[in-house]
C-alpha cells in the first residue's frame, strides 16, 4: 500500500469540481510494420507484457472513509488488457481535425476508479496509412516528465518488439480497516516527529524560509492577472489544435538570443494571444497576460520517476509588444530572473500543505493570478517504435482546470517539437487562431536568423 503524496492528492481533487485531470499522449504512428500492419491484437499483446515493468498501471486508487486516512494505491486483482486496450475508427478524410475530434470524445469519458486510471485507445482511419495511439492516464499517477518515462515500457528503439516478458507479480492483499487506521496513526506520528525536528534545526529552517521569501513576495507583489475573455469557468468539453515545430532550430533561436527553448515557446504563445485576443476584439496595447508553467522538480533516474513532483513558476507574456524578437528577449531575461530566486521550488513548497491545496481548488474558478497554461515535457531524443510500427508524432494533451480556458502542452520527440493547444470549447473554441498566431510568431523568430522555421503546420 502506497498512500498519495501531497502533491498527488492535489491532482485527484479536481475531479470532484468538474475538472478531470486526465494527461496524455498522441501518438502517429507508420501503419506498416516490418512484417505485417500494426492491429489492436498487437498493441493488446505488447501492453500485456509490458505492464508487469509499470506497477502505477496495474493498481487501483482507493479513497478510504473518514479517519483512515489519505487515499492510497492497491494492487489490482487482475488487469483486462482487452478492456483498457480498445479502438476507434477516425472518420474520413482522417485527417488532424478527425483525429483530435475522436480524442475529444475519448478523453469525455470519465476514467473508471474502480479499475487501473489508464487506457489506450488504437484510432485507425488516417490519411496516408497511419495510425492513432491515444494513452489518456490520471494525472495522480504521474506528472508530465514522470509519464514520459512511465509509458517508456511500452516502446521499443527499433522495430524489433524486444522480448520483455517479466513474470506477473502477485497482487498484493488490500489492506483492512485496522490496518489502514494503524497506518494513518504511524503517518500523523512522523509528520510530529517531523515538526519537533524542524524546531530543532531552527536556524537551517530560518534560512530556508529567508531562501524562500524572495519568491512568495515576489508571488504576492505581482498582485491580479489582467482581466480578459481567456478567464471564465470552464465547462467539460474541448478543442484541440496542433503546430509542429523543429526542435534543433527552436534551440539555436534560443540561443542567439540568450533564450531556452521554453522561453521561445512562450514567446510563441504570446503571439498566439496577441492574434486571438485582436480577432475577438480585445485590446493588447501595453497588456501583459500571465502564464501558469510548472516546472519539474525530479531528481530521481528516468527509470524511477513516478508521481508529481512539480514547483510553479509565472510568466509574464507582453502581448502589447508586436515585436516577436522583443518579446522573446523581455521573456528571457524575466524567466531568468525569476529560476534565479528560485521561484519554482518556492511554488512548490506552497502547494504541499493540503488544507491550502483544498482551499485553492475551490476557488480556482474565480482565481485571479494566471491567465493562462503552459508546460513544456523533455521526450524522448531518439526515434520510438510500438509493436513494431514506427512512431512519427508525439503530441502531449494536457487538462484545464478553473477558469483557465486555454493551454498549450509541448514535448520534444527525435528532433521535433510537438505542441498541442487545447481550449474550452465554449469560451475558447478560437484555437486554431491561436494556433495561426504561434506559428507566425515562430516563423518570425526563425526569419530573424535567417532561417524557416521548419516543419510548422497543422
Amino acid at each position: 500500500m502506497e498512500r498519495l503524496s501531497p502533491l498527488d492528492l492535489g491532482m485527484l481533487w479536481p475531479d470532484d469540481f468538474g475538472w478531470p485531470e486526465d494527461i496524455g499522449v498522441l501518438a502517429v504512428l507508420d501503419g506498416n510494420r516490418t512484417a505485417g500492419h500494426f492491429s489492436l491484437d498487437l498493441a493488446r499483446e505488447v501492453v500485456a507484457k509490458r505492464l508487469p515493468l509499470v506497477r502505477r498501471m496495474r493498481q487501483v486508487l482507493r479513497v478510504p472513509r473518514t479517519g483512515l486516512g489519505p487515499p492510497y494505491w492497491t494492487d489490482a486483482s487482475t488487469v483486462d488488457v482487452d478492456d483498457h486496450v480498445r479502438a476507434a475508427e477516425v472518420p474520413a478524410p482522417g485527417d488532424d481535425e478527425q483525429l483530435l475530434g475522436v480524442v475529444e470524445r475519448i478523453r469525455r469519458r470519465r476514467l473508471d476508479r474502480s479499475r487501473p486510471l489508464w487506457e489506450m485507445w488504437v484510432l485507425t482511419g488516417l490519411a496516408g496509412g497511419r495510425t492513432g495511439l491515444f494513452v489518456r492516464l490520471h494525472h495522480t499517477i504521474a506528472d508530465g516528465v514522470a509519464a514520459v518515462a512511465l509509458l517508456g515500457a511500452f516502446f521499443d528503439p527499433g522495430p524489433e518488439v524486444r522480448a520483455l516478458a517479466p513474470p506477473w507479480p502477485a497482487a498484493e492483499p488490500e489492506p483492512t480497516a485496522p490496518q489502514l487506521l494503524a497506518d494513518n496513526a504511524r503517518r500523523r506520528w512522523r509528520e510530529v516527529r517531523r515538526g519537533v525536528s524542524a524546531l530543532t534545526r531552527l536556524p537551517e529552517s530560518v534560512a530556508a524560509m529567508r531562501q524562500a521569501w524572495p519568491a512568495f513576495r515576489e508571488f504576492a507583489a505581482e498582485g491580479r492577472a489582467p482581466r480578459t475573455s481567456l478567464n471564465t469557468p470552464i465547462g467539460p468539453g474541448r478543442r484541440f489544435a496542433l503546430v509542429r515545430g523543429d526542435l534543433p532550430l527552436a534551440k539555436r533561436i534560443a540561443a542567439a538570443h540568450g533564450a531556452k527553448v521554453n522561453d521561445v515557446l512562450m514567446a510563441a504563445m504570446s503571439g498566439g494571444l496577441r492574434e486571438l485576443l485582436r480577432a475577438r476584439g480585445e485590446p493588447v496595447d501595453a497588456l501583459v497576460l500571465r502564464a501558469y508553467v510548472p516546472v519539474s522538480l525530479h531528481q530521481e533516474p528516468p527509470d524511477r520517476l513516478r508521481g508529481n513532483f512539480d514547483g510553479m513558476m509565472l510568466v509574464p507574456l507582453p502581448l502589447g509588444v508586436a515585436d516577436p524578437v522583443r518579446r522573446l528577449e523581455m521573456i528571457a531575461a524575466e524567466t531568468a530572473k525569476r529560476k534565479k530566486h528560485k521561484r519554482s521550488a518556492g511554488g512548490g513548497a506552497l502547494f504541499r500543505v493540503s488544507a491550502l491545496q483544498r482551499a485553492v481548488m475551490r476557488r480556482m474558478d474565480r482565481q485571479r493570478w494566471a491567465n493562462v497554461y503552459a508546460a513544456d515535457v523533455p521526450g524522448p531524443p531518439e526515434p520510438l517504435h510500438f509493436a513494431g510500427a514506427r512512431v512519427l508524432e508525439l503530441f502531449p494533451i494536457v487538462p484545464l482546470i478553473g477558469n483557465i480556458t486555454l493551454g498549450l502542452g509541448a514535448l520534444s520527440y527525435a528532433g521535433q517539437l510537438a505542441i498541442t493547444v487545447v481550449g474550452d470549447a465554449d469560451a475558447c473554441p478560437d484555437v486554431e487562431v491561436f494556433a495561426r498566431g504561434a506559428e507566425h510568431a515562430l516563423d518570425t523568430l526563425a526569419g530573424s536568423r535567417g532561417r524557416d522555421f521548419g516543419p510548422v503546420g497543422r
